[in-house]
């Protein structure tokens, strides 16, 4: 199959631009037709534009976005109202101009008889796997607007673990860009002159003053390196998650490193727990329960781990066992599971893991200010110091000559 790019007209009148996988040109007519648009024009794309494209379209659609149709879809069905009816409240509602489009192109594919999580699952690049699957446990158990409304309260966990995440991360960023600019700074402005005046003179510098006069020199002739180095830094960590393998082994050092497995390490087990907890109680089998889970944990060591441990669950081991035997997971969390399988009530378990590790990130992201702070002073500090005694040495020779 190919990727096309096309430019169609909706009901309204309204533009829509995408990119679709199909055999041949003519397969993009029908299928745009069939959806009720009006096609402008369709050319042949490359996979790279596609990735941009769903790149593009994932970004302008929020997790908030997600959540809001969810809940809004969940009450109105619990209020009786019927789902197309419910889904044209919502269209007039969203202000979000590619998600109407989108939720105008699940209507229409209702209208043509498909079910909701089928309709879902044809704009699975916007729609999250588990709300797919919970939207089809729902619809074969009567209980749609209840599997709406906790797909909703988990996606709005997912965003509060990710808000917390950030919050924690904003403060040492902040602190080591402007810690970093000020050091650039005193070495690309302020040492220049001083050392001018130092060498003019004609006294002989200590080392540490040589060393200073150097680093000021390469700063101030050099000062875009300075700044292409973090650049630089950024792409080849994006460059190193394309490939498995080195993926794995930055996603290893990220729970591995003491400050930094604090924060990671405990947001994927929280984010592990949730996944367990909510698939279980929506009645889905423990295999394919291990199999969204891996698939949205974002991390390739806890991805493999996972489906490890499923593929033993499968084989017939138990699933603490499963779980005993990648490095990953800690004993307490071994020890709910196996007390949750012994009990019958793995799901509460898993409740209980999810809102533990969520405490534990929400408790390190509060105190990591004050971790770090003292950390940046001392560092900072020394720095300073360095390029005080620095400049001071040799004055003070000039001083003692000049006395004597």
């Amino acid at each position: 199959m190919s990727n096309y790019s096309f430019k169609a007209l909706d009901a309204d009148g309204i533009v829509i631009k995408g990119i679709l996988e199909a055999d041949t040109i003519s397969s993009v007519h029908e299928n745009l037709s069939a959806k009720g648009l009006f096609v402008l024009h369709v050319r042949e794309s490359s996979l790279i534009l596609k990735k941009i494209s769903d790149r593009f379209i994932t970004w302008r659609i929020t997790r908030k976005d997600i959540i809001e149709f969810s809940s809004n879809l969940s009450i109105m069905i619990r209020a009786g109202v019927p789902i197309l009816s419910a889904l044209d409240d919502i269209i007039d509602t969203i202000d979000n101009q590619q998600l109407k489009s989108t939720v105008r192109d699940i209507k229409k594919n209702i209208e043509m008889g498909t079910r909701l999580s089928d309709a879902l699952e044809l704009h699975k690049k916007i729609f999250p796997d588990i709300l797919v699957r919970l939207v089809r446990v729902g619809e074969e158990t009567g209980r749609l607007e209840e599997s709406l409304s906790e797909v909703a309260g988990h996606l709005q966990k997912m965003d509060d673990l990710a808000a917390t995440v950030k919050r924690a991360l904003i403060y040492p960023f902040f602190s080591l860009i402007t810690t970093g600019a000020a050091v650039i700074f005193w070495l690309a402005y302020v040492l220049p002159k001083i050392m001018m005046v130092i060498r003019d003179l004609g006294v002989t510098m200590p080392l540490l003053t040589v060393v200073l006069y150097e680093l000021s020199k390469f700063t101030e002739n050099y000062w875009y390196i300075l700044l292409i180095i973090p650049i630089v830094i950024v792409l080849a960590i994006q460059a190193m998650k394309l490939s498995p393998h080195t993926r794995y082994h930055w996603d290893n050092l990220k729970i591995k490193i003491p400050i930094v497995k604090l924060l990671t390490y405990n947001k994927l087990l929280a984010l592990f727990s949730e996944q367990l907890r909510l698939l279980i109680t929506a009645g889905i089998t423990i295999d394919r329960a291990f199999e969204v889970a891996a698939d949205v944990m974002g991390n390739e060591v806890f991805k493999r781990a996972i489906l490890k441990s499923k593929s033993e669950i499968v084989a017939g081991q138990k699933i603490s066992d499963a779980l005993s035997a990648q490095n990953v997971f800690p004993p307490l969390l071994i020890r709910m599971v196996a007390i949750g399988e012994s009990s019958g009530n793995l799901d509460q378990q898993f409740n209980f893991l999810a809102t533990h590790y969520y405490k534990l990130v929400d408790d390190f992201s509060d105190k990591v200010g004050k971790m770090i702070e003292p950390v940046l002073i001392i560092t900072l500090g020394c720095l300073m110091g360095l390029m005080v005694a620095g400049v001071l040495l040799p004055m003070y020779d000039v001083f003692t000559k000049l006395a004597g």
